[in-house]
């Protein structure tokens, strides 16, 4: 059961332009959004930096998904671990690859360019951050700086988030929980579910 319930959707016509473009994309609205309401300024602000950060730029998004899903898993973020295998999954990265992020090291599946991507999320996230310069030389051969600074505010962007849905306890919407469950077999909502 979450902390703070999320606004309907309603009480926020300052922002359907926003929402709509989430419906399109995710095919929901996701309730941190909706928390964030209380606050019309966060929602905003967090609103722009999501679309900057994740969909704008050269790196590919379905790149940055995963990223973002490194990102969550390391932090044990279930709800942006969910949000994150459906939007992957949304710019076609396949169920067998959504499993095995953690894995990237060892997978098959995985480019070079992706698997340094996300280890560098994954020692990005951890407390304390493990990333040193060989995690900046492995990018290097693949990504431009620009890029480099698109990869970073990807992962800092989720740190953000999950602090924000774990602490909040917010509620993993139907959809992308059952995205979660096919593409992950073992991930659970946990705090997340519904009550």
């Amino acid at each position: 059961m979450p902390h703070i319930p999320p606004l309907d959707r309603a009480e926020l016509p300052q922002f359907e332009e926003s929402f709509a473009r989430y419906d399109a994309i995710r095919g929901f609205l996701p309730n941190s959004i909706l928390t964030m309401g209380r606050r019309p300024h966060i929602a905003a602000a967090f609103m722009a930096l999501n679309q900057a950060v994740l969909y704008e730029g050269t790196v590919p998004e379905a790149l940055k998904m995963m990223v973002a899903l490194m990102t969550s898993m390391a932090t044990g973020c279930r709800y942006c671990q969910g949000h994150m295998a459906n939007l992957s999954h949304v710019y076609d990265v396949c169920d067998k690859k959504i499993a095995a992020v953690w894995e990237c090291e060892n997978s098959p599946l995985f480019t070079e360019a992706e698997r340094a991507a996300l280890v560098l999320a994954r020692e990005a996230a951890g407390v304390p951050n493990t990333v040193d310069a060989k995690h900046f030389d492995a990018l290097k051969r693949h990504f431009s700086e620009a890029e480099i600074v698109e990869i970073v505010a990807s992962i800092a962007l989720f740190g953000y988030l999950n602090r924000w849905n774990d602490t909040m306890a917010t509620e993993m919407e139907a959809h992308p929980a059952s995205v979660a469950q096919r593409a992950m077999p073992d991930w659970k909502a946990g705090k997340h579910g519904a009550p």
